[in-house]
């Protein structure tokens, strides 16, 4: 893999120029060099963050824009920033992003080497399940409901009819 020195986008090693900034790219030579994982701001950041850190992922945020509003200096959280992490866990990172939905798979571009391919195989959650149209749906849940009554009104006659029984033995 190649990293641009610049902004610090993973490439392959046939690349030769960033395809953002056109600075030259260089060899990762060491695990723990910071590389690009994703653009966020506002609580979609701090979420993204959030869940790097639950999973022992050392991350840092750098700010986008050398020209910052006003409003910006006081929640740097609100200026759109480039989330880091170590070339070691980018894979795991990318991961738990797509996992957190920070990340959509069909708009990136997957590197060959930095990110398994999914198995096409697996059905999609489409697949799995049928649509409902609109009435289907709330007949299917009316119908829950019936039957989750159903249920605790045979518990209470249950419970009644075994403590009458059980009562009956000792009476």
């Amino acid at each position: 893999m190649k990293l641009c020195t610049k902004c610090k986008h993973l490439h392959n090693d046939e690349d030769a120029v960033c395809s953002n900034c056109n600075s030259p790219l260089e060899s990762i030579t060491d695990e723990n060099t910071p590389v690009y994982l994703l653009s966020a701001e506002g609580f979609e950041l701090e979420r993204v963050k959030t869940a790097l850190e639950d999973n022992s992922i050392p991350c840092d945020s750098v700010i986008k824009d050398k020209q910052l509003k006003k409003q910006e200096f006081i929640n740097k959280n609100s200026a759109e920033s480039d989330i880091l992490v170590p070339y070691a866990a980018y894979e795991k990172a990318y991961d738990i992003c797509i996992g957190i939905g920070a990340i959509k798979e069909d708009d990136t571009q997957v590197l060959e080497d930095a990110v398994e391919q999914k198995d096409s195989n697996e059905p999609t959650l489409d697949e799995k399940f049928e649509k409902m149209s609109g009435v289907k749906r709330t007949t299917v849940r009316v119908l829950s409901a019936i039957a989750f009554l159903a249920l605790v009104a045979l518990a209470v006659y249950g419970t009644d009819f075994i403590t009458g029984f059980i009562k009956g033995l000792f009476g």
